[in-house]
This record gives C-alpha cells, sequence and structure tokens, in this order.
C-alpha cells in the first residue's frame, strides 16, 4: 500500500534511511540537534504575493460582494442602488423613486433626494462622486459625522460594487439648479464630472443608469415579479414614499409590466396583505412603535386562523432573511408576553405548562423593522442582524406594548391565547402520534404497504416510483412498467390537505401513512435520504380537474413535509395526455383541449378521430407506454424550488388564497402551459 504525502515536509523532521537527518547533517550521537542549514529555495517569494488596488478585488471576487453571479447577485446590483435611494428616504429627504428596466438591459434608478455631493472630496483629490464611485468604503453612512442617522448602507461599499460590476455606468446628479454628469467603464471613469449645458433642473436628486457587464454575469434575465417584491416590500416599510417600477423588455405575455406602491400605513398594510383571505382572529394589526437610544422598533403582528408562521424581519429597511437579534427579541417577548396574560387572566391553568414559542407563532404574521444607527450585518449580502443591544431593545418595547394591548383587548386575548393552547395538545398529540407510529415500525420499512408493486432494483439510484391515481391506473400502470426499475404505487382517492390539518390528522390518514412507508426515508425532522428507497419519485395522476387536484395536494405534502426530497431532485411531475388523435396507424398524444384545437387546425383532414381520456385507467398497458415512449412527450417535469417570494402566488394559483408565505413550487414552462397558469 502507498500512501500521499499532503503538504511539504517540515524541516528537521524524521530521519532519512541512511541514519542522517531529514536536514542532510549528521545525527549527533549526544542527541543534540544538528545546526540547521538552508533551505533550498520553493520558488514561493513575496514576489507571489499580489496586491490588488482599487476595484480590482471587486472584479476577480464579485461574489464577496454580491452573493453569486447568477440572477440573483444580478438583482443585488439593482437593490444596491435602491437602498441608496431609501436611504435618502428614511433621512427625510426624498418620496419619489423610479425604476426602470431597459429593453437593452441598462437599469436607471432615480430619486428626488438630495444629490450626491459634487465638490472635491478632500482625501481622494477626486469629486465626492467619483469618490463614492470608486473608492470601496467611502460614504456618509458611518455613523457619528455621516451624512444619515439610519441607512441600509453601511459598508460604503454598494454603489462602487455596482460600478466595478458595469460594463457601461451613467451618473447625473441634479444639485443647485445644475446637472451633472459623468460616464464609467467597468469602473474606470471615461469623462469627467461636468455641467450639463442647457439643463437647470428644478429639484435635487440622482440617477445611475447601469449595464451590468457580461463579462461578470451569466445572463441580464431580471425576473419583474422578484424585483417587484422587494421594491413593495420597501415601500411598506417607508411609509410615504413612492416607488414606482417598470420593465420597457417585451412581455411574453404581451401586457406592461409596471407596478407602483405607496403605502400610508406602513407595515401594518403589509401584515394585512400578507393575511389576505387567511381569516385574521382579529380586525386590526396590533402595532408596536418606541424610539429608544436612537433605535426605532417597529412591529406589527396579526394572527389568522392557518398554522403556519409567516415573520419577515428587516434592519434599516434591508430584509435579513436568516433573522439575527431583533428576531431573536420578538420572539422571545411574544412568548413571554402571552404565557404572563394567559397566567393573570387564568386562561392557564395552574397545572398547565406554558405555551412554547412554537405553539404561540402558530398563525402568526408579523413584521419586525428596527432602524438604527449602526448596524452589524453579517456580510455584504446582509442576511442578518449581529447587533447584541437590539434583543433588548426589542424585547423590552414588545413585551410592555404587546402585554397593554392584551389588557385592553381581553377579547382578542383570549381567542389568541386559546389558538395557542390548542396547538400546544396538538403538538403533545402529534408527538405522541409519532412515536404510536414508529413504535409500530410503519416509518422502517420493514413491512411495505400491500398494494405496492415494487422493483427488483436494490440501489435507490435505479430505481423509481409511480404514485398514480386509483386501482385502474394502477393496473395499466403495473402492465406498462419495466419491473426491474419501476415501482407502482396506486392511491384510491384524494390524500389529506396537509395545509389544513395538523400533525397528529394527518398521521391518522391512512394514504399518507402508505406512502411515508413506502418512500422509507421518515419525513419531517426525522427525514433521511440515505434511507429513501427511490430517486425518482413520480407523480402521475389524471390529466383532469381532479388529477390536477391531487397532484397538487401531494406536492403540498412533499413540500411541508419532505423538502429535501424536492431540494435534492427526485421528485418529478408525469405529464399524461388528455386525447389521442388516431389518422389509419398513425397516433398522436395531445395533452390538453388548446393542444387537441391547434393539433385539429394544423390537421384540417376528416379521417381523424380523436379520444378523450379522462384518467390513466382508461389506457391499455400499451397506450400508456406509447405516450412515454413517444420522443415528442417531454412526460417527465422536475419539480424546482425557488426562494423567490413571488413565486407563492403561483402555489397560490394550485392550492388556494390561505397559503402562507412560504418558499414555493415553480413548474417548468411546459407544465405552466399545461395548467394554463
Amino acid at each position: 500500500m502507498t500512501t500521499a504525502r499532503i503538504g511539504p515536509k517540515a524541516p528537521g523532521g524524521g530521519r532519512g534511511a541512511n541514519g542522517t537527518s531529514s536536514t542532510g547533517g549528521k545525527a549527533k550521537a549526544n542527541g543534540r540537534a544538528p545546526r540547521k542549514t538552508a533551505a533550498p529555495s520553493s520558488g514561493y517569494t513575496a514576489a507571489n504575493i499580489q496586491v490588488l488596488e482599487g476595484l480590482e478585488a471587486v472584479r476577480r471576487r464579485p461574489g464577496m460582494y454580491i452573493g453569486s453571479t447568477d440572477e440573483r447577485g444580478l438583482h443585488h446590483l439593482v437593490y444596491e442602488i435602491v437602498d441608496n435611494a431609501i436611504d435618502e428616504a428614511m433621512a427625510g429627504h426624498c418620496d419619489h423613486i423610479d425604476i426602470t428596466i431597459e429593453p437593452s438591459g441598462h437599469v436607471t434608478v432615480t430619486d428626488n433626494g438630495r444629490g450626491i455631493p459634487v465638490d472635491r472630496h478632500a482625501k481622494t483629490g477626486l469629486s465626492a462622486v467619483e469618490t463614492v464611485l470608486t473608492t470601496l468604503h467611502a460614504g456618509g453612512k458611518f455613523g457619528e459625522g455621516g451624512g444619515y442617522k439610519v441607512s441600509g448602507g453601511l459598508h460604503g461599499v454598494g454603489a462602487s460594487v455596482v460600478n466595478a460590476l458595469s460594463e457601461d455606468l451613467l451618473v447625473e446628479v441634479d444639485l443647485g439648479g445644475v446637472k451633472y454628469r459623468q460616464r464609467y467603464t467597468r469602473g474606470q471613469p471615461v469623462t469627467k464630472l461636468q455641467p450639463v449645458r442647457g439643463e437647470k433642473p428644478q429639484h435635487s436628486g440622482t440617477t445611475i443608469r447601469f449595464l451590468p457587464d457580461s463579462q461578470v454575469f451569466e445572463s441580464l434575465g431580471y425576473d419583474f415579479d422578484t424585483l417587484a417584491g422587494r421594491f413593495r416590500e420597501m415601500a411598506y416599510l417607508t411609509r410615504r414614499v413612492t416607488i414606482h417600477f417598470r420593465d420597457q423588455r417585451p412581455a411574453a405575455d404581451g401586457l406592461p409590466h409596471e407596478m407602483t406602491y405607496y403605502f400610508d400605513s406602513g407595515i401594518e398594510a403589509f401584515v394585512r396583505h400578507i393575511n389576505r383571505g387567511k381569516g385574521p382572529l382579529h380586525p386590526q394589526p396590533i402595532y408596536v412603535l418606541e424610539d429608544k437610544d436612537d433605535t426605532l422598533v417597529e412591529v406589527a403582528l396579526q394572527y389568522n386562523a392557518s398554522f403556519a408562521e409567516s415573520t419577515y424581519s428587516f434592519a434599516n429597511c434591508i430584509k435579513t432573511i436568516d433573522g439575527g437579534s431583533h428576531l431573536t427579541g420578538f420572539r422571545s417577548a411574544l412568548t413571554r408576553a402571552l404565557n404572563d396574560y394567559g397566567r393573570k387572566a387564568k386562561l392557564l391553568k395552574d397545572d398547565d405548562p406554558n405555551v412554547s414559542g412554537d405553539d404561540v407563532r402558530e398563525g402568526l404574521t408579523a413584521i419586525v423593522s428596527v432602524k438604527l444607527r449602526d448596524p452589524q450585518f453579517e456580510g455584504q449580502t446582509k442576511t442578518r442582524l449581529g447587533n447584541p443591544e437590539i434583543k433588548g431593545i426589542v424585547e423590552s418595547a414588545v413585551a410592555s406594548k404587546l402585554g397593554q394591548y392584551l389588557e385592553e383587548n381581553p377579547a382578542v386575548a383570549r381567542r389568541i391565547i386559546e389558538k395557542s393552547v390548542i396547538a400546544s395538545r396538538a403538538r403533545e398529540a402529534a408527538r405522541k402520534a409519532r412515536d404510536l407510529v414508529q413504535r409500530k415500525g410503519v416509518l422502517e420499512g420493514s413491512t411495505l404497504p400491500g398494494k405496492l408493486s415494487d422493483c427488483s432494483e436494490s440501489d435507490p439510484a435505479l430505481s423509481e416510483i409511480y404514485i398514480v391515481e386509483g386501482e385502474s391506473a394502477g393496473g395499466s400502470a403495473k402492465g406498462a412498467r419495466d419491473r426491474r426499475t419501476q415501482a407502482i404505487l396506486p392511491l384510491r382517492g384524494k390524500i389529506l390537505n396537509v395545509e389544513k390539518a395538523r400533525l397528529d390528522k394527518m398521521l391518522s390518514n391512512e394514504l399518507i401513512r402508505i406512502l411515508i412507508t413506502a418512500l422509507g426515508s421518515g419525513f419531517g425532522e426525522d427525514y433521511d435520504t440515505t434511507k429513501l428507497r427511490y430517486h425518482k419519485v413520480i407523480l402521475m395522476t389524471d390529466a383532469d380537474v381532479d388529477g390536477a387536484h391531487i397532484r397538487t395536494l401531494l406536492l403540498t405534502f412533499f413540500y411541508r413535509f419532505m423538502p429535501k426530497l424536492i431540494e435534492d431532485g427526485y421528485l418529478y411531475i408525469a405529464q399524461p395526455p388528455l386525447f389521442s388523435a388516431r389518422q389509419g396507424s398513425k397516433v398522436t398524444w395531445l395533452f390538453n383541449e388548446q393542444a387537441r384545437n391547434e393539433f385539429a387546425k394544423q390537421n384540417p383532414a376528416k379521417n381523424i378521430s380523436y379520444q378523450r381520456y379522462k384518467g390513466l385507467g382508461e389506457m391499455n398497458a400499451d397506450q400508456l407506454w406509447d405516450t412515454t415512449m413517444d420522443p415528442a412527450n417531454r412526460y417527465l417535469l422536475r419539480v424546482e424550488v425557488h426562494d423567490a417570494e413571488e413565486a407563492d402566488e403561483l402555489f397560490t394559483k394550485l392550492m388556494g388564497d390561505d397559503v402562507p408565505p412560504r418558499k414555493s413550487f415553480i413548474m417548468s414552462n411546459a407544465l405552466n402551459a399545461t395548467l394554463d397558469i
């Protein structure tokens, strides 16, 4: 057996075969270490050390500054410039922001704030405009002495990073009745900052128009819904500011993509928007506002009839998707305030345990927004707030104001406490049900369900399971399958809608228990990919409305209790045809009414006979095999998971209006066309 050594041998370490030390000198009998000699040159010297100056580091390692160079990083460039305009709004100097995406891929952001200063900066010798666009860590947002009390930008790299990663950037500043203009290419100025002749603006403000660098970004595929969702959040968090967003690129639907946001009630309107259609337990959101130690705490919360939590946290209008100290303080205060009131009002009996944080957050929609002078974010992408002092400030403000609200509104308080107590009891019942299921060995895969026609292949990577609708469809699928690698599991009827059911009720549903047993991976916190028996789980329901409903219920189950199955790319959707068109011996499979009408238009011959298949059970095995083998049929479509919040609207169309905003499903374009959504 040979071994490979990792890294260079340390000088003076070990003996050679000839009895000499590894330094090359003879080993001394008295045990003293031999005198060290100069080590041979490894070719690694100070000349190998590179010093990146200016914006070169941004172009070499853009991921450090914008997270990635895919669509998320592309959007991050837009956010950086818009965040600067929002900072002007938070400072009280701006009330209108315009964002435009042009057909060329250029993005223009205009605000009516104070305008970037144009005078010469004493340290750099450049204009203030050129300083902030070409120098990292230059800006007016560094606390005391800066131009802002609070801001989303704190590192002073946003505008300069956008400039470095743009192949073309034009900045215009309206200041003192003069318009100033300067152009850059990949971070380097190509013109001087000069007044524009004949231009006499009546108001101040800044316009930045940039084109992301095609050498850096994979594509310029801006997503209108993702950007619009972010700008809507900004408008909610910065009340009485108008944000106008328009996309001038040709739209696939032919409709103009343009949105204007303005909210007078701020995050209260935000909560009402999220809770729309979910059955709020109280008509108005509970609102908390407190300004303490140069920190503004703003919280709005409202309970609804659902079981899921929708809590979003922000710091200086930056969405902290990973939470932080402000979110920790809010959750701690919420749990403490509800338990304290429950004990005081005798809604919790003496022998009842306190309701847990998970219990009090069931059905909660909340927005937690703080504005502080010196935020400590984790990284330039600012996903988590780290200021330790904010936890106590938020906790104190929420506990005080929420306790007061509960005292003044006992009817609302009773409904909230009762919902939390029911959640606590249901959680305990679910735990007992889970333990019972596991004791019976249902989740261990020791006894496979009788309706499962398993495959002979034991390697999960080579095995696939078709979850089909009904016994007749199961019979057709069994006849058409390859027994070596394809398993068939027929499910009779519709499974439980887990979006509207608690865990204990879900585990008592026979179809769900059969499904969990067949896959063998467990579910929820106990899900284990290594125990999954098939690496291709295929939902094959009928092509009618009922089939679409059953498919959606199955998707909801996997999404809520086996999300890793989706994230790992193991979940697929089979796309069965609704019609066949027979002309002589030739059969063409058509997936929906639209496809049938299009086919009839292109083939006006009268000798074509059409057959509609209400379900897969109406096909014999040969017909079903024919549909899957036809190379023109894209019958398997992988389900993809995206983080964009606007994708929730798609999931809502599939599930109904009472779906909480969470990470959602986006199918491929082919499936979207099929579902007509």
